[in-house]
């Protein structure tokens, strides 16, 4: 009913879970992950990982009751930098890639909107099933604060001690509308990500199994590579999370110096976006989790969505630009309902 608080739940896939035990600082204590549970797993792009141990997970591909979403105004939604902002900031990233300080930085921006009135995000995910569907979709209701995802991007999957990574760049309307520099960009930061599991595998099995494949997703078109590796025994979570992250697609090479250069550009922070998003099952030894683009969230008053493009020495400000209003702007009307 109206008012009452909500149960909180997540969904991922077919699996529903709900009796949410615990709330844990996977940053202090990484290791929680490795000792057994069902966990949904928020890690924002700053840093921050937060696990939330379900007691009950059921398959929920029966159909759920309807849950009604009231929407924000479309014209009410206010953007951390405009477009003169992100025209310049495009700019002054190939100034550091002329210096040498860089070859590729992810420049996003954070739009937010007014709720209405009180916000169930299963309403929401309800019609981002429908209306965008995607591979890694999920929802997270923690109460006040929630996440739903309709990310077309993995970050991580593992099996046992096996973990893949299918790192997106290249983005175009249709598969025939890429632009030049979108397959070398792509290659470069499969490079990074192969670097990344490099440090925790097992010497030689870092292997890049898909290079520069075509996904189709509905309004546009993606590149998508994929790495796979073997663990080495022993390699916790911790590990796993601080030799990954945050997803190297989402902030740029090299990494370190890519992420200052996020931070002097980007005026308000990220959060979950481009963050990860997704479960762990630490009793199968499983997980899914995806780069937390397509993502709204929501703090009890506002809803937030981020949208961002990788800016290289062959870009063009204005078609960068235009790109990040590519890959909101079907989410965005949906959520306005």
């Amino acid at each position: 009913m109206p008012g009452q608080p909500r149960i909180p739940s997540a969904r991922f896939g077919r699996w529903l879970a709900t009796d949410l035990l615990e709330i844990v600082d996977l940053v202090a204590d990484p290791g929680r992950l490795d000792t057994g549970g069902w966990w949904a797993v928020a890690g924002t792009f700053e840093g921050r990982i937060t696990g939330y141990r379900f007691g009950t997970v059921t398959d929920a591909v029966r159909t759920l009751p309807p849950t009604p979403w009231a929407g924000p105004d479309a014209t009410s939604w206010s953007s951390s930098l405009d477009r003169a902002a992100y025209l310049a900031g495009v700019d002054r990233i190939r100034e550091h890639i002329a210096a040498g300080s860089v070859y590729q930085v992810n420049l996003c921006r954070m739009l937010s909107a007014p709720l209405p009135g009180p916000a169930d995000p299963a309403g929401l995910a309800a019609i981002l099933r429908t209306g965008n569907p995607a591979p890694y979709a999920g929802m997270l209701d923690a109460g006040d604060d929630w996440i739903v995802s309709a990310s077309p991007e993995l970050f991580l999957r593992r099996d046992g001690d096996r973990v893949f990574s299918s790192p997106i760049k290249g983005t175009a309307p249709t598969p025939d509308t890429f632009a030049h520099k979108d397959s070398a960009e792509n290659i470069m930061i499969t490079d990074l990500v192969r670097n990344d599991l490099g440090r925790i595998a097992l010497p030689g099995s870092v292997v890049v199994t898909e290079l520069l494949a075509t996904q189709q997703h509905p309004g546009l078109a993606h590149l998508v590579s994929t790495v796979r590796a073997d663990l080495r025994p022993g390699t916790g979570w911790g590990e796993v999370f601080a030799a990954t992250f945050p997803p190297g697609s989402v902030s740029g090479a090299p990494k370190i110096r890519a992420l200052q250069v996020i931070s002097e550009l980007e005026p308000t922070p990220r959060g979950v976006y481009c963050g990860a998003f997704g479960y762990v099952d630490a009793d199968r030894r499983t997980a899914r989790l995806a780069v937390g683009i397509r993502t709204f969230t929501g703090d009890g008053e506002r809803i937030h969505f981020g949208t961002g493009a990788g800016i290289t020495w062959a870009s063009d400000a204005e078609a960068e630009w235009a790109e990040t209003e590519l890959k909101a702007d079907r989410l965005i009307a949906l959520a306005c309902g």
